[in-house]
């Protein structure tokens, strides 16, 4: 878990500003999903916002949860994901 933080400072950084620079975008279906009653969106904002420069069809929302949202929502969290991949099979949206 430290390594995942360590790189988001280090190596995903860098690799961040790279694609940027390059101007790449994920083509495949991406969803973003976030705790509610955590912080992200006082600290940076919308997430879908700050995606779709990178994943133009980008999709999801918050999940009431804290934190550790797969502990505190598993069932609204799978049920996202489910939606995701039977979106992806059937070419229908979200």
């Amino acid at each position: 878990m430290l390594e995942d933080y360590r790189a988001g400072l280090t190596i995903d950084a860098d690799h961040e500003r790279a694609d940027r620079a390059a101007e790449r975008t994920l083509t495949m279906p991406t969803q973003v999903l976030w705790s509610t009653r955590d912080d992200l969106e006082d600290l940076y904002g919308d997430p879908l916002a700050i995606w779709r420069p990178w994943a133009p069809h980008v999709v999801g929302g918050g999940i009431d949860s804290g934190h550790h949202m797969a502990e505190d929502a598993p069932a609204d969290l799978a049920a996202s994901l489910i939606d995701l991949i039977a979106s992806a099979i059937d070419g229908s949206s979200p």
